[in-house]
């Protein structure tokens, strides 16, 4: 896969695909410029380099309608703070006046274009639209990780209509770190594996199960697989539809020797509320009708020990209804356990994110995936439109 360093850009028009789909308040103040900030090493390249450099991004879900609230102008706006210096900021993203301001650029000036989603063409992945974009630039640049498991006309579509391609700096550092992780790790590998749904990572499961040395499962997803095993759950959230499927994927555990480990406790409680009465028991004894919403203190040090050997973890998925305090003391427990091994770890998904930055300890991560789908995807064993689009 080329890189924008592999590309003579000095004096070309580079179209840079960026993910600045960043959370916007009332006041259309951004709450969060870290996407902006994880693409700023490839747009200094490129400003280094002397490329006259186009932006585009997508921003929230307007549905192919034009939102004022949805506009790019906060995110160019920041992103001329980062930078110290101007960011012109087109009409739209498309079209006659911004052909015009493209070809206008000076070596090192940089346009932010208007939302893509604002045309319904991007997500249909519209050839005509496609190349219209392409039109824009002699070289396009993919560096929007997050949206890489998109066929979009931005993603996917404009590599068809363009002649020169590459990852930028962050799409680069994504695959090299999963392939760290995944495809090529120092052993033992660990997987924690967390969240709600079972059937929305069933198949990350079952590619992640034939890498592994130890697979950990909790959140509540794992409350199908201890009912496959038998176990009344009370009235934890349950997939039955996915019980065979749970259980097969234990069996397939015992004959690979994959260490695989389920909660043995759990933080039951009546409802899922404030304030509401809640107690910690093995997960054989759960109260009729009782929630399972936490792994239980046991769970958690058994869970801590399994990852203490690992030398590369893999963590997608919290433990526990996190955004509770009486439910995120797990999964604080074990963020802090991740940062303070000696292992390679890698966390991804939008929920596991939020968590290791609510527990205190991303900086001792060793990386924080900006991708959710995108993450979900490659462990699943699929490669990403994206990135098949740039080798093509």
């Amino acid at each position: 896969m080329k890189t924008i360093r592999d590309l003579d850009i000095k004096g070309k028009k580079i179209l840079i695909r960026v993910d600045f789909n960043v959370p916007l308040d009332k006041e259309q103040k951004i709450t969060d410029d870290n996407r902006i900030r994880e693409a700023l090493p490839t747009i200094r390249h490129a400003v280094a380099e002397g490329a006259r450099i186009i932006i585009c991004s997508h921003l929230g879900r307007p549905k192919g309608e034009r939102k004022p609230e949805l506009s790019m102008s906060p995110a160019a706006r920041r992103l001329s703070e980062l930078l110290g210096k101007e960011v012109k900021f087109a009409p739209d993203c498309i079209g006659e006046k911004v052909e015009e301001m493209a070809a206008g650029l000076a070596e090192g000036e940089i346009m932010v274009l208007e939302n893509l989603r604002f045309h319904k063409e991007e997500k249909d992945n519209d050839p005509e639209f496609a190349a219209a974009l392409a039109g824009l630039a002699d070289i396009y640049i993919n560096d929007a990780f997050a949206v890489s498991h998109r066929a979009h006309a931005s993603i996917e579509g404009i590599t068809h209509h363009i002649k020169e391609t590459g990852a930028g700096f962050l799409l680069q550092k994504e695959m090299d770190f999963f392939h760290r992780s995944v495809s090529n790790p120092i052993r033992p590998l660990t997987a924690l594996i967390g969240g709600v749904k079972v059937s929305s990572k069933f198949k990350a499961l079952e590619n992640i199960m034939q890498k592994v040395d130890t697979m950990i499962i909790g959140g509540a997803m794992a409350n199908t697989f201890l009912k496959s095993q038998g176990i009344d759950m009370g009235g934890s959230m349950v997939e039955d539809d996915f019980l065979d499927s749970a259980a097969s994927l234990i069996k397939e555990a015992k004959g690979k020797k994959v260490n695989l480990y389920l909660p043995v406790d759990c933080v039951a409680a009546e409802r899922f509320e404030e304030g509401c009465a809640s107690k910690i028991t093995p997960v054989q004894e759960i109260p009729r009708g009782w929630l399972a919403l936490d792994i239980g203190p046991a769970t958690t040090t058994l869970f801590r020990e399994a990852l203490e050997p690992a030398r590369t973890i893999v963590w997608n998925g919290p433990t526990g209804a996190f955004e509770m305090d009486t439910y995120a003391r797990s999964t604080m427990a074990l963020a802090q356990q991740i940062a303070t091994s000696h292992a390679l770890s890698v966390v991804g998904g939008g929920d596991t994110v939020s968590a290791v930055y609510k527990s205190g300890w991303p900086a001792e991560i060793s990386y924080i995936s900006t991708g959710g789908g995108a993450f979900l995807m490659l462990m699943e064993g699929r490669e990403l439109p994206g990135v098949i689009a740039l080798d093509s």
